[in-house]
């Protein structure tokens, strides 16, 4: 299932994470303590994302903040995406940002 995200161009890492925030499962250039550490960051985050939308939309006043669609954390080189309870890992050179967040989105549903 996920496995398939790892074909994407530029994907290094993916992962699955339970709505606690525990490791499910991955596969990628990181170890399994990477890995760990990794789903508890787009865990955290993840919260972070939603509050932030829910703060959108009682300010606003606008429609279409929440539930957010997920996430993306841009760096120079590498870039985390973020569906659901799924992320990865990406290089930015080799990489689609809206093919990869296409592709979470897709996996998510799994």
């Amino acid at each position: 299932m996920i496995r398939r995200l790892l074909a994407l161009d530029g994907v290094q890492v993916v992962c699955r994470f339970r709505d606690d925030g525990a490791f499910v499962d991955g596969m990628g250039l990181l170890d399994v303590d990477g890995l760990r550490r990794l789903a508890r960051f787009a865990h955290d985050y993840k919260r972070m994302v939603q509050g932030n939308a829910d703060q959108l939309a009682m300010f606003t006043g606008m429609p279409g903040w929440t539930p957010p669609a997920g996430w993306i954390v841009r760096g120079t080189r590498m870039s985390v995406c973020s569906v659901a309870n799924v992320v990865c890992l990406v290089d930015n050179a080799e990489a689609s940002l809206t093919e990869v967040m296409q592709a979470l989105a897709e996996a998510a549903r799994w």
